[in-house]
């Protein structure tokens, strides 16, 4: 009797932590194929500017964002300049180093990314996954993303990123992009 309960906690709680974290995943050769075709080095060259807004894990927004970009390729490298201008008045930027390796694969550093960033492309999307170093109330954090981009028709470019924790889900990113 007691190996049953034992058992049926064990399910509950991998259960559980399965809800928390999500159960599917994407792949990016799903995309394969789909149109318009995104390649980042080619839409992020030159000027591009952004609106986003994070949302935590309630739906609430917890913060909007503009961010004038500008990117340039040289030896197979894009060189990405944000500067992120916050609602309230605050703003902080970040310099992407991305490799172009060829065959829809990226490397990409930055000052506040943990490591290299992992990149994919194919047909209209990209996927990005990396650990972010984030100041949080005094502290910093260190979070990991999910962030994938979807080419739409007119040049618009949408991006969704989670950001998680632990496996645990804190937020959303919403960001669409538009061509200078």
């Amino acid at each position: 009797m007691k190996l049953i309960k034992y058992f049926t906690k064990s399910f509950l709680l991998f259960s559980f932590i399965g809800l928390l974290t999500g159960c599917t995943t994407v792949d990016i050769e799903d995309f394969a194929g789909s149109e318009p075709p995104l390649l980042i080095e080619d839409y992020f060259e030159g000027e591009t500017v952004a609106w986003g807004m994070f949302q935590d894990r309630f739906g609430n927004v917890k913060t909007r964002f503009k961010v004038l970009m500008n990117g340039e390729i040289s030896n197979n490298k894009l060189t990405l300049n944000e500067e992120f201008i916050y609602s309230d008045g605050t703003t902080s930027d970040r310099i992407w180093e991305i490799d172009i390796l060829g065959d829809g694969r990226y490397e990409g550093r930055a000052g506040d990314i943990v490591g290299k960033a992992i990149g994919r492309s194919a047909g209209n999307a990209f996927n990005f996954k990396y650990k972010l170093r984030l100041p949080i109330n005094g502290r910093e954090w260190v979070v990991t993303l999910d962030d994938w981009m979807y080419l739409q028709e007119d040049g618009v470019l949408l991006n969704i990123a989670t950001m998680s924790k632990w496996g645990i889900k804190l937020g959303t990113l919403t960001v669409s992009f538009e061509k200078q």
